[in-house]
């Protein structure tokens, strides 16, 4: 953790109190001139700091921003260390994953306030405007025991980001299996877990997480997309900032990767989602057929039911809720 993160994690930390220049180099281990530089340039990027003779410095204010001292500052202690790569603008934070697992980086988290090139699942582009989000890939290498259950992460993801949009920002959101959260009717995040590939074993040497989230509302979306996205605040005055919220994801899916073998996310998904039980279509090889939802089993498949009675169990593919205009176009 660099004095910057420090220093704005210990006045955070003192609930709007002033803490001295002196008690802060102390309790760091640092300089009172490293405190000053460390100050003055969270008052550059935005921070409202007030300071006074024999009053120290306090936290007034936090801004909107996604920074690396922000979200650091927001972060349990145990994963105050997480080598955060926090960019203004990027292409994709998962390419960017990528590019950092090939020097051999073996965990890390990169944040963006925006992406020039999002990616979506099946090659789809994702829609990153800058201010209005959140999108972060979270690189992790797995060990030699953990790669059988890596398909799980998707799943554990979800429930990771439910939970913090729960904890953080109170509201509860559902998951459309196997990679959307929606909130009101509308989707607000997206899930895209990607290998990286060891060319000359075939193996997967590392994984990247991405998940975008849409924080507040964009007032220049898409026309096309704006009856089926939503944002975790609509309209309304966000109750958290984007730091914090992303400090919360990180935190409810770092412990969950780790531990994909006890599966112990599987329940709360099953209780999240909002497929089960509802009529659905999904596509396959070119084809849509329709079915119910009956149940998430234990490798996070979708297990369905046919119109002639038969199950199947999903792994991949495009699924969404079965409509009266639907009904009439698809086989039986």
């Amino acid at each position: 953790m660099t004095v910057k993160q420090s220093v704005l994690r210990a006045l955070g930390e003192a609930r709007g109190a002033s803490v001295s220049g002196e008690a802060l180099a102390q309790s760091l281990g640092v300089s009172r001139a490293a405190v000053w530089k460390a100050i003055k340039s969270l008052q550059g990027e935005g921070y409202r700091i007030s300071a006074g003779t024999n009053r120290g410095y306090r936290l007034e204010e936090c801004p909107d921003l996604l920074t690396a001292e922000g979200i650091s500052a927001m972060l349990p202690l145990e994963l105050a260390q997480l080598d955060l790569r926090v960019f203004d603008e990027i292409d994709s934070t998962n390419l960017e994953a990528k590019r950092l697992a090939m020097t051999g980086l073996s965990r890390c988290a990169v944040v963006a306030d925006h992406q020039t090139a999002g990616r979506g699942r099946l090659g789809r582009s994702f829609y990153s405007p800058p201010g209005c989000g959140i999108y972060t890939s979270l690189l992790l290498r797995p060990r030699p025991d953990q790669l059988a259950d890596v398909t799980l992460l998707t799943t554990a993801a979800g429930v990771a980001v439910c939970r913090a949009l729960e904890r953080a920002a109170g509201v509860q959101a559902e998951i459309k299996w196997v990679n959307d959260l929606y909130l009101n009717g509308k989707k607000i995040c997206g899930i895209l877990t990607e290998g990286v590939t060891d060319f000359e074993s075939g193996m997967i040497e590392s994984v990247v997480i991405g998940y975008g989230i849409n924080f507040r509302d964009d007032a220049h979306l898409p026309e096309e997309l704006r009856s089926i996205v939503g944002s975790v605040f609509g309209a309304e005055p966000p109750t958290v900032t984007r730091s914090a919220l992303a400090a919360a994801m990180l935190a409810e899916l770092l412990p969950l990767a780790e531990d994909l073998s006890s599966r112990s996310f599987l329940p709360e998904y099953r209780r999240r989602s909002m497929l089960l039980g509802r009529e659905i279509v999904f596509s396959r090889a070119g084809g849509r057929f329709a079915a119910v939802a009956e149940e998430i089993d234990d490798d996070g498949g979708l297990v369905v039911r046919l119109p002639d009675g038969s199950r199947e169990t999903l792994r991949s593919g495009e699924v969404s809720v079965r409509t009266a205009e639907s009904a009439g176009t698809l086989p039986e």
